[in-house]
């Protein structure tokens, strides 16, 4: 039992463990550091953005070519060129609120010109010939 002891403590290191991490992977990862708030000293950008929501700044103006007169009587449909950047829902809402009227569904293409051409298709209840009369398109 006494020898048996004394190879016991012959065999156990008597350093201590701790210090040695076994290592289960082949990269190391680096641990992650305090990472403290940005505290700006001015502002990021000296002027806001200019918001192109607006109604004025969604249609530019109304195009008053062959084709689109075409429309305006065949197809209860009238043409405007919109902001580049405006989108479909953009575009409808901005109808409904410069000329009062209802459409039902808005077609874009952008031109080889680089503008964007809207088809706005107006609802049953609205003529378009009335409201090209009333916008000043004929």
């Amino acid at each position: 039992a006494k020898a048996a002891a004394v190879a016991k403590k012959l065999t156990k290191s008597t350093k201590s463990k701790k210090g040695t991490r076994i290592h289960t992977k082949v990269h190391f990862y680096r641990t992650p550091t305090l990472s403290l708030d940005r505290k700006p000293k001015y502002a990021p950008r000296s002027v806001p953005r200019k918001s192109t929501k607006h109604s004025y700044n969604v249609i530019k103006y109304p195009l008053t070519t062959e084709s689109s007169m075409k429309l305006i009587e065949d197809s209860n449909t009238l043409v405007f060129i919109v902001d580049i950047k405006a989108n479909k829902r953009q575009i409808k809402q901005a109808v409904k609120d410069l000329y009062q009227i209802e459409c039902d569904k808005v077609n874009t293409l952008i031109t080889p010109r680089g503008l964007k051409k809207a088809y706005v298709r107006l609802s049953k209840d609205y003529d378009a010939l009335d409201v090209a009369n009333r916008v000043g398109v004929i």
